[in-house]
């Protein structure tokens, strides 16, 4: 899908492209490019003169590859943004390239962006666009104030892994913590958990993209301190991540040491019946020997005065037990 954006009365327009002849009536700001065909890189190359590397998408992590200035002015910058899908959160890695000095080329001072699919952080922005005029001035003001709404999205999903963590901890604080009530904790966490370290890895990204455009010069002042500002708010959610990456450490601590408890109760019940049973063993033990002088082998009443004098030596450690406490 190849998405055009305009500006007009400080607001921006979108256009869905389907031809090169519908590309060449609109002077865009914006060249958005969702799963681009290779016939729509094909347009971009043909009236803009630009060319998509075939290694756009590239999960490369190491700085040279990610951003840079080629020798005709183009920057390039390869960030990754957040999708925190509650079944399947991710990160998509999303090229911007941006000619800012080369004006024998149409795509000077136009951003192009390509990524593989939609980013709630773009919808964020083009909502924002439409109703706010004034927002957005140039190609460089659309990629500054996405990665300002990347920030604050980041900061929404981390106040939802608050709420989450909230009902987790009133479960698990509440002391009537069953097995399977443990286990669902547990998975309840390990998502909490794993999505903390996406944002995490998400706003480290952002600052290091924010970074490479301060350092390159190519932000006017007021663009400059909005920069900064980010790089504020970004620093404020790295405080806020470490705080719940140590409240879910210690509601996984917490919810273990329930399980722990719940089977050393079972290892406790186990061990009392042993103790229990160990009186009852030695008398029909003893009254199982082949000694031929047993006086209550002769007797009528001998029979049921061992099954009786087993059953009280069962019964009696049971009840020193239950009266010590020790069966709850």
């Amino acid at each position: 899908m190849l998405n055009i954006f305009t500006l007009v009365n400080g607001r921006l327009f979108q256009e869905e492209i389907e031809s090169l002849e519908e590309l060449s009536r609109f002077q865009p700001i914006w060249v958005d490019l969702e799963s681009p065909t290779v016939e729509e890189k094909r347009w971009i190359k043909q009236y803009f003169g630009l060319s998509i590397p075939e290694d756009a998408m590239d999960e490369d992590i190491e700085e040279s590859a990610r951003f840079y200035e080629e020798d005709n002015g183009e920057l390039h910058i390869r960030s990754d943004f957040l999708i925190a899908d509650d079944d399947e959160p991710r990160t998509v890695r999303c090229a911007f390239i941006l000619n800012q000095h080369n004006t024998n080329l149409r795509s000077q001072g136009v951003l192009f962006s390509i990524h593989d699919e939609d980013v709630p952080v773009f919808r964020l922005l083009r909502m924002r666009a439409r109703r706010a005029p004034g927002l957005i001035e140039d190609a460089k003001e659309v990629l500054l104030k996405l990665f300002d709404a990347d920030a604050e999205y980041s900061a929404d999903t981390l106040e939802g892994i608050y709420d989450q963590l909230e009902k987790v901890g009133n479960t698990v604080l509440s002391g009537d913590v069953t097995d399977a009530m443990a286990s669902e904790v547990l998975g309840a966490i390990a998502r909490q958990e794993d999505m903390n370290g996406r944002i995490r890895r998400n706003v480290m990204d952002t600052r290091r993209a924010l970074s490479f455009m301060m350092r390159s010069k190519m932000l006017n002042a007021e663009q400059f301190e909005d920069a900064r500002q980010i790089m504020r708010d970004i620093d404020s959610l790295d405080s806020h991540t470490a705080f719940l990456f140590d409240k879910i450490n210690f509601l996984m601590d917490a919810t273990v040491g329930f399980i722990n408890i719940n089977q050393n109760k079972i290892i406790k019940i186990f061990s009392v019946a042993s103790v229990a049973l160990l009186p009852p063993t030695l008398i029909a033990s003893l009254y199982g020997m082949n000694f031929q002088y047993m006086p209550e082998l002769s007797q009528t009443w001998g029979y049921p005065y061992a099954l009786a004098l087993m059953v009280a030596s069962a019964v009696v450690p049971m009840w020193y037990f239950r009266r010590r406490g020790w069966l709850k």
